[in-house]
């Protein structure tokens, strides 16, 4: 129960950081701009729902999803790609319309950065486990 508390926890803190950078809320700071703190606040926010999606996933507090952690990594490292994919979509969608000012200015690259690194995961895991560097069962 406490891990699911934890997991909670992690999960309002990291929505409750990620809004914020919506706002005009956070102060200045020690370098008097109060954009670049709602930034820092905003990838903390990012940081703490990796790490609850982290725990939820794979039932501890880690960072690295190593493929041994996969459940079934034959067939799920297609939506990993699919995600990665889906994030490179959203960003082209993000720079295309002119005057979409709902988002952050820096919401491109950090959706183009996840979507790299999912799919390069997604990938790396489809070539070890079923791809052309997968071990032969003899």
């Amino acid at each position: 129960m406490m891990d699911r508390k934890e997991t909670l926890g992690l999960l309002i803190a990291g929505v409750v950081l990620v809004g914020q950078s919506f706002t005009d809320l956070a102060p200045p700071g020690p370098w008097d701009s109060a954009s670049f703190s709602r930034g820092v606040l905003g990838l903390l926010g990012l940081v703490l729902l990796y790490l609850a999606w982290f725990r939820q996933t794979f039932g501890f507090l880690g960072v690295a999803p190593t493929v041994d952690r996969w459940q079934s990594p034959k067939t799920s490292w297609l939506y990993v790609v699919v995600f990665g994919l889906a994030c490179l979509v959203l960003t082209r969608i993000i720079r295309a319309v002119d005057g979409f000012d709902v988002v952050p200015e820096p919401t491109g690259l950090l959706l183009s950065l996840a979507g790299v690194l999912a799919l390069m995961n997604g990938v790396y895991v489809w070539l070890i486990s079923s791809g052309p560097l997968a071990d032969e069962e003899e």
